[in-house]
């Protein structure tokens, strides 16, 4: 049997083509075969999420170089799956906005003289543009890859393909640990929240690894350059948000007690 996309001669037991990834159809059109390819088309019943999030905990090697090697059909392309991450962050923003926003206590992070009040002045302004935030820091990732970890010389288009399956990854899974925070310890929120972002930059750095192969000091390298461009792009947004008028200088000043 030959692929019916491609023209590879297939393997019996083959399930995709090794050569397009396409899926092999072997049966003829019944009306349970039809059913099963329209839910598979419009609800992904076939696992193709499921499979393309356990690869990218498993074997990012083999999900991503796969996709930029030419395998496009065994698992959900990076755009779709960033489109899942994009969806389950906008939830949590609204949830964040609308209902725990107000029981967060923001005086966690009120560390050298910084005020509450400017905290949250900030945090309420940036998650309008969250997704847009979000979006930011996939080419810091992939300049942070391409310059330390590309062993593969992967061109840097083809790592920010790496960066979109790396963060999109993050923020699914992320996603029920930091909601379930949110609505057990709303008020301790942030305390947690900062050390995600530990496990953000521990995880960009096992897919880059699982990518090109382990090397310590390249990490140590890739692992700075992202770090710089994440509070980059903290600070850039704090200057257009004073440049826009959201925020003054005088907020940034700190206010003497008593």
């Amino acid at each position: 049997m030959n692929c019916k996309n491609c023209g590879n001669n297939l393997k019996a037991n083959d399930r995709y083509c090794p050569v397009c990834g396409a899926k092999i159809i072997r049966n003829r059109i019944t009306f349970k075969n039809l059913w099963f390819d329209i839910t598979e088309m419009h609800f992904n019943l076939d696992n193709t999420f499921l499979r393309t999030f356990l690869g990218l905990f498993q074997q990012p090697e083999v999900v991503i170089g796969g996709y930029i090697g030419g395998t496009r059909k065994k698992y959900l392309d990076p755009i779709s799956y960033l489109g899942i991450a994009l969806t389950l962050s906008g939830i949590f923003v609204l949830l964040l906005q609308k209902v725990f926003l107000d029981k967060i206590d923001f005086g966690i992070l009120g560390l050298f003289g910084t005020s509450t009040e400017l905290l949250k002045k900030i945090t309420s302004s940036t998650l309008e543009i969250s997704s847009f935030i979000y979006v930011l820091y996939i080419p810091i990732l992939a300049l942070s890859g391409w310059l330390f970890l590309n062993q593969k010389k992967y061109f840097f288009s083809e790592y920010l393909v790496v960066g979109i399956y790396t963060l999109a990854h993050y923020g699914i899974f992320s996603f029920p640990v930091s909601l379930l925070l949110l609505a057990m310890v709303p008020k301790y929120y942030l305390a947690f929240a900062f050390p995600m972002i530990l496990v953000m930059v521990l995880y960009a750095t096992y897919v880059a690894n699982r990518l090109n192969g382990w090397d310590i000091g390249r990490s140590i390298l890739f692992v700075l350059i992202f770090i710089v461009g994440f509070f980059g792009i903290s600070l850039l947004l704090d200057i257009i948000l004073l440049v826009t008028g959201v925020l003054e200088i005088q907020d940034f000043i700190p206010k003497r007690s008593g």
